[in-house]
């Protein structure tokens, strides 16, 4: 079967009477089979998916189908669907079942979508690589030796091998940016607050996003449009108006626009190579066509990581303080008191990446060096975002490297937490700013590994944001053709 790029071209082929969603679903059912060694599904939903899909098939034929009739999608395993297992690929979550759904998850239903199955993910969506899963690490379609990355790695491959035809995944730090440059998809992160946060499984909670991981920017613009806006159960959610971002992707047609490209991006030997030529040619691209193309330094960028790192973990200690053997989940069942079963259930449930995550947390909140670390970090992160919305009285968009790398070896960066840590060096920003952010590929490197360029934009312009991202796509296209 073709490997369908949009939902639109998945539409004609059903009204063409050459597909149905049973087929679909059917054939995304066979290649997740064939394609198990990857590792990107925890559990697949194989009979309800079928069901679904007839139900979707009678909706087209009478024509009261919703607008992701015929989407199949993966979800990643932070997202309450109800009646199902949720994990956060966790073992501290082993058995749970979730009670509700989440608004983002209700919404794609609500307009037919058709959930094929939860997608592995890194435990708590805390990784970078998609190797601390208690499932077991996931492995990257284009060489199943190499990282897919992470958190949301499973639900990346899982689109890049045609296992699906988009994924949902969670955004703190990069986490669906990052692996969607690693597998050669689109991956979005909105505006903080743009997408209801209900039902996401909390890491970070004020820098944690729901974005969707695509093989087309047509696809990434239709799922935010769905997922986007208000919601009663989510009072930090934003009541903005949500634009119609799938019928708006010519937007920025015939302007000429104002671009900032990281300076570091094309400079610093810590990048490899073969993403500074990336990004030059990018630059080069866009010159060409008559824009302005400028470079810029991310102010505090030595202050990124460090921030970022001090701030998730706080709020990570805290959010994930519930899990105690008591209430739900996993239970030690070596415990002979109150005190030994809080401590044996959360050494034992939670993997080596978690629990250092929770002592840093637990460590910068601790009255001695609350206002050494944690109130620094809270007023550092103000000066980030104020720097960030004085560059977008400048420019347009900004032009980052979504890694300073291409996907890395299984197991190359285990035992160097900093060099790990560093693989979010360009996607933490968009996070602590709250900006909307997108990778899109841009090429391959000499191993023929994905390349990702991301864009940035400012607060709530999702709609500028999607139509560029097309635009330069299609630039890159044309450039390739002629080449």
């Amino acid at each position: 079967m073709k490997n369908y790029k949009t939902l639109q071209e998945i539409r004609n082929e059903i009204r063409c009477g050459n597909l149905t969603c049973e087929k679909l679903i059917q054939y995304h059912l066979e290649n997740i089979e064939k394609n198990k060694h990857l590792n990107a599904f925890i559990e697949i939903f194989e009979q309800e998916a079928l069901n679904k899909a007839r139900e979707v098939d009678v909706k087209i034929k009478s024509n009261t189908v919703g607008k992701l009739g015929g989407m199949v999608i993966g979800i990643k395993d932070v997202l309450c669907y109800k009646d199902h297992k949720l994990q956060a690929s966790s073992k501290i979550l082993e058995g749970f079942v979730s009670q509700y759904t989440a608004t983002a998850i209700q919404r794609l239903l609500d307009e037919d979508a058709i959930i094929i199955g939860r997608q592995n993910c890194d435990e708590f969506a805390m990784g970078s690589s998609n190797e601390t899963s208690y499932f077991g690490p996931v492995r990257n379609a284009m060489d199943p030796e190499r990282v897919p990355g992470g958190s949301s790695g499973g639900s990346a491959v899982a689109v890049q091998a045609n296992l699906c035809q988009a994924s949902i995944g969670s955004d703190t730090g990069g986490s669906v940016r990052l692996p969607a440059a690693f597998c050669g998809v689109i991956g979005l992160k909105p505006t903080y607050s743009r997408i209801s946060r209900y039902g996401l499984i909390a890491y970070g909670s004020s820098f944690d996003c729901i974005g969707p991981i695509t093989k087309s920017i047509e696809d990434a613009a239709l799922l935010l449009e769905v997922m986007a806006g208000p919601d009663e159960f989510d009072s930090t959610v934003s009541h903005k108006y949500v634009e119609h971002y799938s019928e708006q992707l010519d937007c920025i047609k015939g302007k000429k626009l104002k671009i900032g490209y990281l300076k570091q991006g094309i400079e610093s030997l810590s990048v490899q190579t073969e993403i500074r030529e990336a990004v030059s040619q990018c630059v080069n691209m866009l010159k060409d066509e008559g824009h302005e193309v400028i470079p810029f330094e991310l102010p505090y960028m030595d202050k990124l990581l460090p921030v970022y790192y001090i701030l998730t973990t706080a709020e990570a200690s805290t959010n994930l303080s519930r899990y105690d053997g008591v209430r739900f989940g996993y239970r030690s069942p070596f415990a002979v008191d109150i005190e030994s079963l809080y401590k044996k259930t959360r050494e034992e449930g939670f993997g080596k990446e978690v629990k250092k995550r929770i002592m840093l947390g637990t460590f910068v909140l601790s009255a001695n060096y609350f206002d050494a670390f944690y109130s620094k970090a809270q007023k550092v992160r103000r000066l980030i975002k104020e720097s960030t919305e004085g560059l977008f009285t400048k420019f347009d968009f900004l032009i980052i490297p979504t890694s300073p790398t291409t996907a890395f070896k299984l197991g190359e960066k285990n035992n160097d937490p900093l060099a790990m840590y560093l693989a979010d060096i360009f996607t933490v920003h968009a996070n602590l700013a709250g900006v909307p952010a997108i990778s899109v590929p841009f090429g391959k490197d000499n191993q023929h590994m994905p390349i990702g360029i991301q864009i940035v934009s400012n607060y709530f312009s999702e709609n500028q944001l999607l139509s560029f991202a097309k635009y330069l796509l299609n630039l890159q296209q044309q450039e390739a053709i002629i080449d």
